[in-house]
Parts: structure tokens; C-alpha cells; sequence
């Protein structure tokens, strides 16, 4: 007989590492931070919105918001840390007035993450309620980053280059989507389900593009700006 709660944890541990792999994959831009003084053209946006996604995602890992989730506990927890540290990197090597937003920005999404915790636990005394309110947030997030590659999508159909679409990350963020997708439908949570699958379609879009426009694309050639 299959045991689907060894499959279902096999496929956490598979999503935490490839999660973990997402996560670390903008160190090289932090690297280049470092090294110029300066953020210099880098923006700190999906920094501070990943910050939020992850911050929502591991209140939803918790025990007592929803049982048998501590592997999506353990990777956002992970991933909320490492994002302070990037969000800290452009505090530190970005101008005084980029600075100022950026703190407003992160202390807004800290009073709405106390304020969530704090009122649901509080006024809501079972995980089963906690978690049709908390669900919903965390796919709106989710979906919120996923969509992030849309705009790298429709350059590569204008200039059917693919060439700022890189092959791996486009790779990587389909099998993470497949991994807890399935996950989640072991064990049926239609929260996790929803937005990864959305996620699983979106690296499949992605690996489309590749396929039709590897060919035609120069790799020498500078992209142009399209608005």
C-alpha cells in the first residue's frame, strides 16, 4: 500500500530545497551591491513583497492555523529571514530618500502581519476558522508574485528573445509549483493548491516561450526597453 503521508513529506523536503534555491538565486545582485557601495539600478520591490509573502505564508505553516504544514512553515520561515537581510543590504547602500520609502513600506507590511496575527488569535479560537481567513490572503500574495514574470513574458514575445528569460529560474519555479501542488492534493488544502498550480502554469508559459523563441534569439544583441 502507498503511504501518501511519506510521499506528501518527500515532496515538502523536494519543494524546501528548491525553494531554497529560489530564494538564494538573487545573492549574485546582492554580490554586485556589495561590491559598487550602491543598489544602483536594482529596485527593492520584489525584496519587500516576497518579505510579506513569506511573513503571511509562515503564520499559515503554524500549528495552530493549519495542522501537518510545518515543511511550508520551515521554507517560508527561512525565506522571511533571507529577505531581511537583501531588504537590509539596500537599506545600507541605497540614497536617504530611498531609504525612507523602503522603511515605510516594511513597516506597513509589519503592522498589517501583527495586526492579522494578533486579531485572529485573539478573536478566533479554532485553526480550522483561522485558516479560511489566513488562506485566502496568502494565495492573493502568491499569485501577486507569480504574476511577477509577465512583464519578462511579453518581451520575450515582442522581441522574440529569449535572452533576459533565463532557462533555470524559468525551470526551477515549474518543478516548485508542481512539488507542492501535488503536495497539497495528497492532502487536500486547496490554499497551497490554488496559487501553485498557478505557479506551475506560469513555468510552463515560460518554458514554452523558450522552446519557441531559443532560435531567435541573438545573444548579442542588447534588448530594447519596451514599455
Amino acid at each position: 500500500m502507498v503511504n501518501t503521508g511519506a510521499i506528501r513529506t518527500a515532496l515538502g523536503v523536494v519543494g524546501n530545497i528548491i525553494s531554497f534555491g529560489l530564494f538564494m538565486s538573487p545573492v549574485p545582485t546582492f554580490v554586485s551591491i556589495w561590491k559598487a557601495k550602491s543598489v544602483q539600478d536594482f529596485k527593492p520591490d520584489p525584496y519587500i513583497a516576497t518579505l510579506l509573502n513569506c511573513a503571511v505564508w509562515s503564520f499559515y505553516g503554524m500549528p495552530y492555523v493549519s495542522e501537518d504544514n510545518i515543511l511550508v512553515l520551515t521554507i517560508n520561515a527561512f525565506g522571511l529571514c533571507l529577505e531581511l537581510f537583501y531588504i537590509l543590504m539596500f537599506l545600507i547602500y541605497s540614497t536617504r530618500e530611498q531609504r525612507k520609502k523602503i522603511m515605510l513600506v516594511v513597516l506597513g507590511e509589519i503592522i498589517f502581519v501583527a495586526l492579522l496575527v494578533t486579531l485572529l488569535m485573539t478573536l478566533v479560537h479554532t485553526p480550522k476558522k483561522r485558516k479560511l481567513i489566513v488562506g485566502p490572503i496568502c494565495i492573493v500574495f502568491n499569485i501577486i508574485m507569480y504574476a511577477s514574470p509577465l512583464t519578462v513574458m511579453r518581451l520575450v514575445i515582442q522581441t522574440k528573445s529569449v535572452k533576459y528569460m533565463p532557462f533555470l529560474l524559468s525551470f526551477t519555479n515549474f518543478a516548485n509549483g508542481i512539488a507542492w501542488t501535488v503536495y497539497a492534493i495528497l492532502k487536500w488544502d486547496p490554499f497551497v493548491v490554488i496559487p501553485n498550480s498557478l505557479g506551475t502554469l506560469s513555468g510552463l508559459l515560460q518554458l514554452s516561450l523558450y522552446a519557441i523563441y531559443y532560435r531567435t534569439t541573438n545573444w548579442n544583441e542588447e534588448t530594447p526597453n519596451i514599455v
